[in-house]
């Protein structure tokens, strides 16, 4: 009995200590992959001053996620605090504590575009897999409203994990943005506003993220474990489009956060969502009924 227990104490060790040698290495992994460099090539993009672009900028801020985490102001805003998990965007307004107050133009497009800080290292928490899709023009516009805003006292980002977040994120479970992001990819060629497919295709850009590449949905790679799948946009197996035959459906779910049915949709920024012209609307409707069918979870 003696030897018995003294075998299965040994075994029982084994694990706990293999455990622990097991996180100790993600959890190393995941400060080597958040210090990470990754080189991206200087890419200036001219920043405007007119008020045609200015209002454009202020109409990207609001219906493109931006608000949701840096806040109407700029300032940084908790858009994830549950106890365990607590995520905060940047001060980006001009005031005391921003983050991007020595931003060059090429700083702002490497990290909007690809997700990628000055310093080369990656940004934990950005949509720009989403804004890698902005033409220059957009682009532009989008950081000169931001550099007129006015001046809010904030600070850095901050990003509390618990230890299995950041164990997955070590062994590459979870990824960042730049991971996902085409960075050789060139830069999106304007389009005329209207509805139009083309001009659905450059909207849908903000679908991605969650969607994926080819709009079919699946498990959000940036998403915690408990969020759901992201539905099928393509006209194919598992989509979503039957329950939205007209634009207006599309309209009234992105205007309440309701399907059809009145049940209320989890995971969708509708604070910005909800910002969004009818004809960006409108004409992302007719892009995703002109799609190929895909089956759902394809992303």
């Amino acid at each position: 009995m003696k030897k018995w227990l003294t075998r299965a104490l040994i075994v029982v060790l084994i694990f706990v200590f293999g455990g622990a040698g097991a996180i100790a290495y993600a959890l190393h992994r995941a400060d080597e992959r958040m210090n990470r460099r990754i080189d991206i090539p200087a890419y200036s993009v001219a920043i405007p001053t007119g008020p045609e672009a200015l209002e454009r900028g202020r109409y990207l801020y609001s219906t493109r996620g931006c608000a949701d985490c840096h806040g109407a102001d700029g300032a940084g805003r908790a858009f994830v605090d549950d106890g365990s998990v607590r995520i905060k965007g940047a001060n980006i307004s001009p005031g005391p504590g921003s983050v991007v107050a020595k931003y060059t133009p090429a700083d702002w497009e490497r990290t909007l575009r690809h997700g990628v800080k000055p310093d080369g290292r990656p940004v934990i928490v950005m949509p720009s897999e989403d804004y890698n899709r902005l033409t220059d023009a957009d682009l532009g516009a989008l950081v000169a409203y931001i550099q007129q805003l006015p001046p809010a006292k904030g600070g850095p980002a901050e990003l509390v994990l618990p230890l299995p977040y950041r164990a997955m994120y070590g062994l590459g479970q979870i990824p960042d943005a730049a991971t996902m992001i085409d960075h050789s990819r060139k830069p999106a060629a304007p389009v005329a506003e209207g509805v139009t497919v083309e001009h659905g295709a450059y909207v849908s850009a903000m679908c991605i993220g969650c969607h994926g590449e080819g709009l079919s949905g699946g498990k959000i790679p940036t998403g915690p474990p408990d969020w759901p799948p992201a539905p099928n946009l393509t006209p194919g197996q598992g989509s979503v489009l039957p329950r939205y035959a007209d634009a207006a459906a599309l309209m009234a779910m992105m205007r309440s956060g309701k399907r059809p049915d009145g049940t209320a949709i989890e995971v969708m920024p509708f604070d910005s969502f909800k910002h969004i012209t009818d004809t960006d609307l409108a004409a992302l409707h007719l892009y995703l009924k002109s799609l190929p069918p895909k089956p759902a979870g394809g992303r």
